[in-house]
């Protein structure tokens, strides 16, 4: 698949079939994510590959939606924060930067194998640090189902170009 198509045929997948992920397009998935770029290339991140069968009860805590659980997987990306580069003007850490880079490669990747994916901001914090154990220094930025889609896009209009874009030329 082509990038046209690939960025072209992404959207939200809320609902998925109960078909294994092939191991080769899971770890082609995972490759991608690791080639993301982070700032000062420190690779600040980690990624949790969770079994949803296994661990139903402890992801519907986190993200209650029925269908976050249906693909065999849910994916999410943990910035280490202390690992990240931080601008020195004014001290930002850029860690939360890095992993949404690293998760858009995850389902750029998965899109162009035929998987499903969707960004997931909108969980409980709380409950994702406390199932995936996590260190003080690290954060759950994002998750993500991963499998084969069985729902149809919704309706995302878009803002035309000109509404978004500033030239100063």
């Amino acid at each position: 698949m082509d990038f046209d198509d690939v960025i072209n045929k992404r959207y939200s997948v809320r609902g998925y079939l109960d078909k294994p992920v092939e191991q080769e397009k899971l770890d082609y998935v995972l490759k991608a994510a690791s080639i993301a770029p982070t700032g000062v290339n420190y690779q600040p991140f980690k990624i949790f590959v969770i079994d949803t069968k296994k661990y139903k009860d402890d992801l519907s805590k986190i993200y209650p939606a029925d269908w976050f659980c249906q693909a065999p997987y849910v994916l999410c990306v943990v910035s280490q924060k202390d690992k990240a580069w931080t601008r020195k003007w004014d001290n930002k850490n850029i860690s939360d930067m890095d992993a949404t880079i690293v998760m858009d490669h995850i389902i750029l990747a998965a899109t162009s194998v035929g998987l499903g994916t969707c960004y997931i901001a909108a969980f409980k914090p709380d409950e994702a640090r406390k199932f995936l154990n996590l260190k003080d220094n690290e954060e759950p930025v994002l998750f993500t189902p991963l499998g084969y889609g069985n729902a149809d896009p919704r309706d995302t209009p878009r803002k035309e170009i000109d509404e978004f874009t500033v030239y100063m030329r």
